[in-house]
């Protein structure tokens, strides 16, 4: 499990820039897009490059996905003339209570603020994210693809001077193969952290700085989802529901939505806290039997299964954000926890974050100074229209901690009522109190979580979905997934929690399997997709995700 790399190993390679950004997503490429931008209107030559653990940019991106089109209109004006794929406006916004055969519709009078979506786009973010890779390197930027960065590179004064990539060509016991590549060394005057949530290198940033001191537990939410095609007599282009209730019990936080692109596309899934208390829930399985209710059903009776995959998602709200500033860098994006939960919504606000973090940078930049903390970028950020609406979405998932009840009661209150008697922010703050990973309890306290069977129209095995994520990791290479005790599994999780981690994989990595007599816990390295739930949800946090060698992962498509 805790394999060892080769004793006697090559200098690294090293590369320089003025910026460099860790991740191909919507913050970093926002960031790279603004940054050229400046640079050119200042007439000042700045190097910019980008690195991302995909094979392409995109291919490890998923979202629901409906996006708010803002930060995109302040960063690429004419996007529309550019062709960037925003092209089904949504036309119809439905929320639904489900029982466990009946819908109840909340009157379109009733439906609170943040679930309105009048002038968003239904959209691939996948398709969105290698579009705009295409306006960054346009602009000069250099982007790097199939790059898992996977050290911090520190300076004598412990300022972040950049990253090292990850070897390749290594076997599982960390002994190298002929094609052996030692990583490069990328320094930077400035480095941005881009990962998404629970980014490796971000957890560490915030580990070794202290950026999560006298911060609320993140609180975080698995996003499991879906791509279909159905028949054109089965499309509504425009259409967007969100439910809420079944099949999710009274203590579990979570919700589903269901999108109509263009092209008889659906885009449906499932969001389950991970905060729920019972270890024997499997977040894919309910994400199936959701698939199930009537409601849902009528929309993909007919249709085909394209794709399939899952991401972990952020949502402690503003309480349990770090400080996103460190001497050298920044965390921006889900990275640093920006995702409005109450909107369910990320991909605007990391892009208004790259675009923030981009201005910070360049001030600096034009100034000579290099390695110091950018707390110009908080500053930015909380004078920005961004921290105005996270202000007004923080209380939605802790509000849902203290039961469904208060948190339907209190969303109502707080994106209803309130914004109907003037007042833009509630008056009081909600903060997460308990780590994901504490709250579990003992399986002996907890009635087990029994699924029916795949049908193989509406639900699907596990090994069925993961094939259709395109996931591919070399099996004979150092296990991504490393254990700090390779005791904990069988004496504690699986002893007095009956092996969460079989069901909270949404992936089919970890399975326990009997040698003789003794059960041992198997990981099944080359099923990830990324997800990061396991770095979060291991209830002794035993379980460290790290990036496997460059480009494996899921090669997402549409999605």
């Amino acid at each position: 499990m805790n394999e060892k790399h080769p004793q006697a190993q090559p200098p690294r390679e090293t590369m320089a820039c003025d910026v460099l950004i860790v991740g191909a997503g919507p913050a970093g490429l926002a960031a790279a897009v603004r940054l050229k931008s400046l640079a050119n209107e200042a007439g000042a030559d700045l190097s910019v490059m980008v690195i991302d653990k995909g094979s392409e940019p995109g291919a490890h991106i998923l979202s629901g996905a409906v996006m708010d089109p803002r930060a995109l209109d302040e960063l690429i004006p004419d996007w529309q003339a550019r062709g960037a794929p925003l092209t089904q406006a949504v036309t119809q916004d439905e929320v639904l209570f489900l029982t466990r055969d009946r819908a109840l519709r909340t009157p379109d009078l009733l439906v609170p603020d943040n679930l309105r979506n009048h002038g968003n786009y239904i959209i691939s973010l996948g398709n969105l994210v290698k579009w705009l890779a295409g306006q960054a390197e346009a602009a000069g930027v250099d982007i790097f693809p199939g790059f898992p960065a996977t050290e911090v590179l520190y300076d004598d004064s412990g300022s972040v001077v950049g990253i090292a990539t990850g070897d390749m060509g290594l076997h599982r016991d960390g002994t190298p193969k002929e094609n052996f590549e030692r990583g490069i060394e990328i320094r930077a005057r400035y480095t941005l952290f881009a990962e998404g949530a629970r980014g490796q290198l971000g957890k560490a940033l915030i580990a070794r700085f202290h950026l999560d001191d006298g911060k609320a537990p993140q609180s975080f939410s698995l996003g499991i989802k879906e791509l279909w095609e159905v028949p054109a007599a089965c499309s509504q282009p425009g259409l967007v529901i969100h439910t809420a209730g079944w099949p999710m019990d009274k203590e579990t936080f979570g919700g589903g939505f269901l999108y109509h692109l263009n092209d008889n596309k659906v885009a449906l899934g499932l969001v389950v806290g991970l905060d729920y208390p019972n270890p024997t829930l499997s977040p894919y399985q309910e994400m199936q039997r959701w698939k199930t209710h009537p409601a849902i059903r009528r929309h993909i009776a007919q249709g085909k299964r394209l794709g399939y995959g899952a991401r972990a998602i952020n949502n402690g709200g503003i309480p349990s954000m770090p400080t996103p500033c460190f001497p050298g860098g920044l965390l921006i994006g889900c990275n640093s926890g920006t995702l409005n939960a109450s909107r369910i919504k990320g991909s605007h606000a990391a892009m208004k974050s790259g675009e923030l973090a981009a201005e910070a940078v360049f001030e600096a930049l034009q100034s000579g100074r290099q390695h110091d903390s950018l707390s110009a970028y908080q500053t930015r950020l909380q004078e920005s229209w961004l921290w105005q609406e996270l202000e007004q979405g923080s209380n939605f998932k802790p509000w849902f901690k203290k039961g469904r009840a208060v948190g339907m009661v209190m969303t109502g209150v707080e994106h209803w009522l309130l914004p109907r008697l003037g007042v833009k922010k509630a008056p009081w703050r909600v903060k997460n109190s308990v780590a994901d990973h504490l709250t579990l309890r003992p399986a002996d306290r907890c009635s087990a979580k029994i699924y029916d069977k795949p049908d193989g129209k509406i639900t699907f095995d596990l090994p069925s979905s993961v094939y259709l994520s395109n996931t591919w990791h070399d099996e004979d290479e150092p296990v991504h997934l490393r254990l700090s005790d390779s005791a904990i599994p069988v004496a504690v999780n699986l002893e007095t929690y009956a092996g969460p981690e079989a069901r909270y994989c949404p992936a089919g990595v970890y399975e326990y399997v009997n040698e003789g007599d003794a059960p041992r816990l198997q990981i099944n390295a080359q099923n990830c997709v990324h997800c990061k739930t396991c770095d979060i949800k291991d209830p002794r946090q035993n379980i460290t995700w790290t990036a496997p060698q460059g480009g494996e992962g899921p090669n997402y498509t549409g999605m």
